[in-house]
């Protein structure tokens, strides 16, 4: 590399030894590992796979399902026996 520089990383120490050791099983080490990945990110305009929440539920969301919960378990609520029960009701 004609043009390179420096940069220094924090990363869990552990982290680091197993990527080191499935790296090495790669034939390469962290350095060209970290630079394929700016070359790819690069390449593609962004991360070169899924960055995402585990489908995390939002908080209007999670404030919906405890209402459901707290609805479901109410002995005051009406509850329905079957959807059709519950469509004649709506139908009055």
């Amino acid at each position: 590399m004609a043009n390179s520089t420096n940069f220094g990383v924090r990363m869990d120490s552990d982290i680091k030894k197993q990527c080191e050791a499935l790296y090495g099983e790669l034939g390469v080490n962290l350095t060209t590992a970290i630079n394929v990945f700016l070359c790819q990110f690069l390449r593609v305009g962004g991360f070169p796979f899924d960055v995402r929440l585990d489908d995390q539920p939002n908080k209007e969301t999670i404030a919906a399902m405890l209402e459901a919960e707290r609805i479901a378990h109410d002995p005051s609520v009406k509850h329905y026996s079957d959807v059709e029960e519950a469509l004649q009701e709506l139908k009055r």
